[in-house]
Protein backbone atom coordinates (compact mmCIF):
# COMPACT_ATOMS: atom_id res chain seq x y z
CA UNK A 1 0.00 0.00 0.00
CA UNK A 2 1.42 3.36 -1.02
CA UNK A 3 -0.43 5.97 1.08
CA UNK A 4 -1.93 3.70 3.76
CA UNK A 5 -0.62 0.82 5.82
CA UNK A 6 -2.58 -1.96 7.47
CA UNK A 7 -1.63 -0.34 10.79
CA UNK A 8 -3.36 2.89 9.65
CA UNK A 9 -6.46 0.93 8.70
CA UNK A 10 -6.48 -0.93 12.00
CA UNK A 11 -6.35 2.42 13.83
CA UNK A 12 -9.33 3.59 11.77
CA UNK A 13 -11.23 0.39 12.64
CA UNK A 14 -10.52 1.04 16.31
CA UNK A 15 -11.63 4.70 16.14
CA UNK A 16 -14.81 3.70 14.30
CA UNK A 17 -15.38 0.82 16.75
CA UNK A 18 -15.60 -1.71 13.94
CA UNK A 19 -15.31 -5.41 14.71
CA UNK A 20 -12.63 -6.12 12.12
CA UNK A 21 -8.85 -6.35 12.25
CA UNK A 22 -6.09 -5.53 9.78
CA UNK A 23 -5.36 -9.26 9.54
CA UNK A 24 -8.95 -9.94 8.47
CA UNK A 25 -8.77 -7.22 5.82
CA UNK A 26 -5.44 -8.60 4.58
CA UNK A 27 -7.05 -12.04 4.25
CA UNK A 28 -9.93 -10.58 2.23
CA UNK A 29 -7.48 -8.62 0.06
CA UNK A 30 -5.55 -11.79 -0.77
CA UNK A 31 -8.69 -13.79 -1.42
CA UNK A 32 -10.18 -11.15 -3.72
CA UNK A 33 -6.85 -10.24 -5.31
CA UNK A 34 -7.03 -6.53 -4.39
CA UNK A 35 -4.28 -4.51 -5.99
CA UNK A 36 -2.52 -1.53 -4.42
CA UNK A 37 -4.95 1.02 -5.89
CA UNK A 38 -7.96 -0.81 -4.48
CA UNK A 39 -6.39 -1.03 -1.02
CA UNK A 40 -5.50 2.67 -1.15
CA UNK A 41 -9.12 3.49 -2.07
CA UNK A 42 -10.28 1.49 0.96
CA UNK A 43 -7.84 3.49 3.07
CA UNK A 44 -9.28 6.77 1.77
CA UNK A 45 -12.83 5.67 2.58
CA UNK A 46 -12.00 4.71 6.16
CA UNK A 47 -9.99 7.90 6.70
CA UNK A 48 -12.99 9.92 5.52
CA UNK A 49 -15.33 8.02 7.87
CA UNK A 50 -12.88 8.48 10.73
CA UNK A 51 -12.63 12.25 10.17
CA UNK A 52 -16.40 12.56 9.81
CA UNK A 53 -16.96 10.72 13.08
CA UNK A 54 -14.41 12.93 14.85
CA UNK A 55 -16.10 16.10 13.55
CA UNK A 56 -19.54 14.82 14.56
CA UNK A 57 -18.21 14.05 18.04
CA UNK A 58 -16.77 17.57 18.38
CA UNK A 59 -20.03 19.18 17.24
CA UNK A 60 -21.98 17.09 19.76
CA UNK A 61 -19.59 18.04 22.58
CA UNK A 62 -19.88 21.71 21.58
CA UNK A 63 -23.68 21.54 21.52
CA UNK A 64 -23.82 19.99 24.98
CA UNK A 65 -21.22 22.37 26.41
CA UNK A 66 -23.66 25.32 26.65
CA UNK A 67 -20.95 27.55 25.21
CA UNK A 68 -22.58 30.35 23.16
CA UNK A 69 -22.07 29.11 19.59
CA UNK A 70 -23.72 32.05 17.79
CA UNK A 71 -20.90 34.40 18.83
CA UNK A 72 -18.19 31.85 19.52
CA UNK A 73 -15.34 33.09 21.71
CA UNK A 74 -11.98 31.65 20.70
CA UNK A 75 -8.33 32.43 21.32
CA UNK A 76 -8.08 33.38 17.63
CA UNK A 77 -10.63 36.20 17.97
CA UNK A 78 -9.34 37.44 21.32
CA UNK A 79 -7.34 40.67 20.89
CA UNK A 80 -4.09 39.84 22.66
CA UNK A 81 -2.63 43.15 21.42
CA UNK A 82 -4.62 44.89 24.16
CA UNK A 83 -3.00 42.77 26.87
CA UNK A 84 0.32 43.92 28.33
CA UNK A 85 2.52 42.69 31.15
CA UNK A 86 5.27 40.22 31.92
CA UNK A 87 2.92 37.20 31.92
CA UNK A 88 1.31 37.74 28.50
CA UNK A 89 3.17 34.77 27.00
CA UNK A 90 1.79 32.49 29.69
CA UNK A 91 -1.68 33.68 28.73
CA UNK A 92 -0.93 32.94 25.08
CA UNK A 93 0.02 29.39 26.08
CA UNK A 94 -3.49 28.58 27.36
CA UNK A 95 -4.54 26.86 24.07
CA UNK A 96 -2.03 24.09 24.82
CA UNK A 97 -4.52 22.92 27.50
CA UNK A 98 -1.66 22.05 29.82
CA UNK A 99 -3.88 23.28 32.67
CA UNK A 100 -6.48 20.56 32.13
CA UNK A 101 -3.94 17.79 31.60
CA UNK A 102 -2.15 18.79 34.82
CA UNK A 103 -5.44 19.15 36.76
CA UNK A 104 -4.75 22.86 37.26
CA UNK A 105 -7.73 25.14 37.88
CA UNK A 106 -7.93 28.58 36.26
CA UNK A 107 -9.43 31.78 37.67
CA UNK A 108 -9.79 34.93 35.60
CA UNK A 109 -10.25 37.89 37.96
CA UNK A 110 -10.84 41.51 36.97
CA UNK A 111 -13.27 44.36 36.28
CA UNK A 112 -16.25 43.91 33.90
CA UNK A 113 -15.45 43.96 30.20
CA UNK A 114 -11.77 43.02 30.40
CA UNK A 115 -12.06 39.68 28.59
CA UNK A 116 -12.44 37.22 31.48
CA UNK A 117 -15.43 35.33 30.08
CA UNK A 118 -13.97 35.40 26.56
CA UNK A 119 -10.78 33.69 27.77
CA UNK A 120 -12.73 31.14 29.83
CA UNK A 121 -15.00 30.26 26.90
CA UNK A 122 -12.04 30.11 24.52
CA UNK A 123 -10.37 27.60 26.83
CA UNK A 124 -13.58 25.55 26.85
CA UNK A 125 -13.77 25.68 23.06
CA UNK A 126 -10.22 24.32 22.76
CA UNK A 127 -11.21 21.48 25.11
CA UNK A 128 -14.17 20.64 22.89
CA UNK A 129 -11.93 20.58 19.81
CA UNK A 130 -9.76 17.99 21.55
CA UNK A 131 -12.80 15.85 22.35
CA UNK A 132 -12.88 16.82 26.04
CA UNK A 133 -16.38 17.27 27.44
CA UNK A 134 -16.98 20.82 28.63
CA UNK A 135 -19.82 22.54 30.51
CA UNK A 136 -20.38 26.28 30.87
CA UNK A 137 -22.65 27.66 33.60
CA UNK A 138 -23.11 31.03 35.28
CA UNK A 139 -22.94 31.12 39.07
CA UNK A 140 -26.58 32.25 39.31
CA UNK A 141 -27.61 29.29 37.13
CA UNK A 142 -25.61 26.94 39.36
CA UNK A 143 -27.42 28.32 42.44
CA UNK A 144 -30.82 27.81 40.77
CA UNK A 145 -29.80 24.32 39.63
CA UNK A 146 -28.90 23.36 43.20
CA UNK A 147 -32.11 24.85 44.62
CA UNK A 148 -34.33 22.99 42.13
CA UNK A 149 -32.39 19.74 42.75
CA UNK A 150 -32.90 20.06 46.52
CA UNK A 151 -36.65 20.54 46.11
CA UNK A 152 -36.88 17.51 43.83
CA UNK A 153 -34.49 15.35 45.87
CA UNK A 154 -32.12 15.04 42.90
CA UNK A 155 -28.93 16.48 44.39
CA UNK A 156 -26.88 13.38 43.57
CA UNK A 157 -28.00 13.34 39.92
CA UNK A 158 -27.19 17.03 39.45
CA UNK A 159 -23.77 16.65 41.09
CA UNK A 160 -22.97 13.66 38.88
CA UNK A 161 -23.77 15.72 35.80
CA UNK A 162 -21.48 18.54 36.93
CA UNK A 163 -18.62 16.21 37.91
CA UNK A 164 -18.68 14.34 34.58
CA UNK A 165 -17.25 17.01 32.17
CA UNK A 166 -13.49 17.32 31.88
CA UNK A 167 -13.72 21.11 31.91
CA UNK A 168 -16.30 22.87 34.09
CA UNK A 169 -16.53 26.64 33.56
CA UNK A 170 -18.28 28.65 36.30
CA UNK A 171 -18.84 32.23 35.17
CA UNK A 172 -19.44 35.32 37.33
CA UNK A 173 -18.61 34.00 40.81
CA UNK A 174 -19.80 36.55 43.35
CA UNK A 175 -22.85 37.76 41.43
CA UNK A 176 -25.35 35.98 43.68
CA UNK A 177 -25.84 34.65 47.20
CA UNK A 178 -25.60 30.96 48.15
CA UNK A 179 -27.53 29.80 51.23
CA UNK A 180 -26.08 27.18 53.59
CA UNK A 181 -27.45 24.16 51.75
CA UNK A 182 -26.33 25.40 48.35
CA UNK A 183 -22.90 26.25 49.76
CA UNK A 184 -22.60 22.67 51.02
CA UNK A 185 -23.56 21.37 47.58
CA UNK A 186 -20.94 23.69 46.06
CA UNK A 187 -18.35 22.14 48.38
CA UNK A 188 -19.51 18.62 47.41
CA UNK A 189 -19.07 19.55 43.74
CA UNK A 190 -15.57 20.94 44.28
CA UNK A 191 -14.56 18.00 46.47
CA UNK A 192 -15.73 15.38 43.98
CA UNK A 193 -13.97 17.12 41.10
CA UNK A 194 -10.85 17.50 43.26
CA UNK A 195 -10.73 13.70 43.60
CA UNK A 196 -11.69 13.04 39.98
CA UNK A 197 -9.39 10.92 37.81
CA UNK A 198 -8.25 11.73 34.29
CA UNK A 199 -7.89 15.10 32.55
CA UNK A 200 -10.01 17.74 34.26
CA UNK A 201 -10.10 21.21 35.77
CA UNK A 202 -12.47 24.04 36.74
CA UNK A 203 -12.35 27.51 35.20
CA UNK A 204 -13.75 30.47 37.16
CA UNK A 205 -14.39 34.08 36.26
CA UNK A 206 -15.15 36.80 38.79
CA UNK A 207 -15.10 40.55 39.31
CA UNK A 208 -14.07 39.86 42.91
CA UNK A 209 -10.81 38.67 44.37
CA UNK A 210 -11.17 35.08 45.70
CA UNK A 211 -10.29 36.41 49.18
CA UNK A 212 -13.74 38.05 49.36
CA UNK A 213 -15.81 35.27 47.73
CA UNK A 214 -16.91 34.19 51.21
CA UNK A 215 -19.20 37.24 51.39
CA UNK A 216 -21.52 35.52 48.89
CA UNK A 217 -21.73 32.20 50.76
CA UNK A 218 -23.49 31.37 54.02
CA UNK A 219 -21.46 28.43 55.30
CA UNK A 220 -17.91 29.44 56.14
CA UNK A 221 -16.53 25.99 56.94
CA UNK A 222 -17.82 24.42 53.72
CA UNK A 223 -16.67 27.37 51.62
CA UNK A 224 -13.18 27.46 53.16
CA UNK A 225 -12.79 23.75 52.45
CA UNK A 226 -13.94 24.34 48.86
CA UNK A 227 -11.52 27.23 48.36
CA UNK A 228 -8.70 25.13 49.80
CA UNK A 229 -9.31 22.51 47.10
CA UNK A 230 -9.89 25.02 44.29
CA UNK A 231 -6.61 26.85 44.84
CA UNK A 232 -4.53 23.87 45.93
CA UNK A 233 -3.23 23.79 42.34
CA UNK A 234 -4.44 26.75 40.31
CA UNK A 235 -3.44 29.66 38.11
CA UNK A 236 -5.08 32.99 38.95
CA UNK A 237 -5.04 35.51 36.10
CA UNK A 238 -5.54 39.04 37.43
CA UNK A 239 -6.66 41.30 34.59
CA UNK A 240 -6.40 45.01 35.24
CA UNK A 241 -7.52 47.89 33.05
CA UNK A 242 -10.55 49.45 31.43
CA UNK A 243 -13.46 47.66 29.79
CA UNK A 244 -13.11 46.71 26.11
CA UNK A 245 -16.84 47.14 25.66
CA UNK A 246 -18.05 50.26 23.90
CA UNK A 247 -14.94 50.79 21.76
CA UNK A 248 -17.10 50.73 18.62
CA UNK A 249 -19.91 52.80 20.06
CA UNK A 250 -20.90 55.82 17.97
CA UNK A 251 -21.93 58.79 20.10
CA UNK A 252 -24.35 61.39 18.69
CA UNK A 253 -25.29 64.72 20.26
CA UNK A 254 -28.64 66.37 19.46
CA UNK A 255 -30.86 68.96 21.06
CA UNK A 256 -34.58 68.73 21.67
CA UNK A 257 -37.18 71.51 22.18
CA UNK A 258 -38.60 74.35 20.12
CA UNK A 259 -36.16 76.33 18.02
CA UNK A 260 -35.96 80.10 18.58
CA UNK A 261 -37.09 82.23 15.58
CA UNK A 262 -34.28 83.77 13.60
CA UNK A 263 -33.65 87.55 14.01
CA UNK A 264 -34.41 89.45 10.76
CA UNK A 265 -35.04 93.09 9.76
CA UNK A 266 -38.72 92.33 9.14
CA UNK A 267 -39.06 90.34 12.33
CA UNK A 268 -36.85 91.90 14.98
CA UNK A 269 -36.77 89.98 18.28
CA UNK A 270 -37.38 92.25 21.27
Amino acid sequence: MNGYSYADLEESFHKLRLDISAAELAGIAEQEHYDERQLEAIGHVFEYLREKKAETTIQTILRLSRLPLKDLKTFENFDFSLIRGRDVEKLRALPSLSAIYSHRNLAFIGPPGTGKTHLAQAFGYECCKKGLKTYFIKMSELRDKFTIARRAGKESSVLNGLVRPSCLIIDEVGHCEFDKENTRLFFDLIDRRYNKEGSYNIVFTSNKNPAVWRSNFNEDDALLCALDRIFDDATVVNIKGESYRGRNTERLTVQSGRLKPERTAENPIT
